[in-house]
């Protein structure tokens, strides 16, 4: 590992590895594609219109936690979207969820 493995931003270009910003770029777009891509287009996040005080900071906590329990309660390659829909014609199914021993 390199002295400037922790200094992405930093670097200058010059010093720069192909494969150490190569894989910045991937861990990049896969916190967007993981998390941020499922906040716009499952929960239309973009269109909100909560803007009052901490508002959009606690929704977007809200949603957050619902993926992350999706994921740990179903398995990380579920999809969210259909989970989330069946999940919301069922709300004592998603109580169960949460408040069930776990094995």
């Amino acid at each position: 590992m390199s002295k400037w493995s922790t200094r992405a931003c930093s670097l200058p270009v010059t010093d720069a590895q192909p494969e150490a910003v190569a894989a910045w770029g991937r861990g990049h777009w896969g916190i967007e594609n993981r998390l941020h891509w499922i906040r716009d287009v499952v929960f239309d996040e973009d269109r909100h219109q909560l803007s009052t005080c901490n508002g959009p900071e606690t929704m977007a906590a809200l949603r957050n936690l619902a993926i992350s329990l999706i994921r740990l309660f179903l398995g990380p390659g579920v999809s969210i979207a259909s989970t989330t829909r069946s999940l919301s014609r069922r709300p004592t199914q998603a109580i169960n969820l949460l408040t069930q021993p776990t094995p």
